[in-house]
């Protein structure tokens, strides 16, 4: 009996989930402009992601040798990209250690090798451009996708400083007379060294980065599995052909 009434309750925890995970998702994601051909924002987007996520988080799945498939040569890898690594088939791992990290910042960051995979584009778009100051967080930032984030807006040079402000909304129909209500908006207070056109366009090509690093090989797979499928459809056309002549004498 106690083997059966800890399944009905392990049941009924799975048939909430669904809804515990609407719930919290209730952001409404911009969609992230992503293209894995174009290897001029991917090259952005490596740029950004070691000068600006590298400083924390380690890419320690990726290998600098692996941005060859950007057009980079490995001199231009060396000389740009690489802060602290010496071989040029090394990860993207990072001079910080594990222990100070988590004394540092309470605990460690996490490696951005799959976060593309495991958010997803959108979430990251969205998220990297939804920071908005908050004094009373304890690093003066947070974010709409992200609330009570830990991780300070280290963009923030760049786009500047959002704040959250309410927007009082006239009363609507079905609404009673004199009805308003308020509803928060990003506003830009204060703006960085980008406007805010360039700054979305930077976030998107490092998201596209984020993208063709957590599988660096889906481009050339896609176009691999084209080529299969026509081979596929030519071979088929023949295979009929065949069966037809083998096939005539007993129909």
């Amino acid at each position: 009996m106690t083997v059966m009434h800890h399944c009905k309750k392990l049941l009924a925890a799975l048939a909430l989930l669904p809804s515990m995970v609407l719930a919290s998702d209730h952001v409404l994601l911009d969609e992230a402009p992503l293209d894995g051909h174009d290897v001029v924002s991917l090259q952005r987007g490596a740029r950004t992601f070691v000068n600006y996520c590298m400083g924390c988080h380690s890419a320690a799945y990726m290998r600098y040798n692996r941005l060859t498939d950007l057009g980079l040569s490995e001199q231009q890898i060396k000389e740009n990209l690489m802060l602290a690594g010496d071989k040029i088939g090394e990860p993207m791992t990072i001079a910080m250690k594990r222990a100070d990290a988590s004394k540092w910042f309470g605990a460690q960051p996490p490696d951005l090798s799959v976060v593309a995979r495991s958010r997803g584009a959108d979430w990251l778009y969205t998220y990297l451009r939804t920071y908005y100051r908050d004094e009373s967080r304890p690093t003066g930032w947070n974010n709409v996708a992200y609330p009570n984030v830990g991780m300070p807006h280290v963009l923030w040079e760049l786009q500047g400083e959002q704040v959250m402000q309410a927007v009082e909304h006239k009363e609507g129909e079905g609404e009673e007379p004199g009805a308003a209500h308020a509803a928060p908006k990003l506003v830009l207070e204060r703006q960085g060294a980008l406007n805010p056109k360039q700054y979305d366009a930077m976030v998107g090509d490092l998201v596209n980065y984020l993208v063709y690093m957590g599988e660096p090989a889906r481009t050339t797979r896609s176009q691999l599995g084209i080529i299969v499928l026509l081979f596929l459809g030519v071979a088929f056309v023949f295979a009929y052909l065949l069966k037809k002549e083998f096939w005539k004498d007993v129909h």
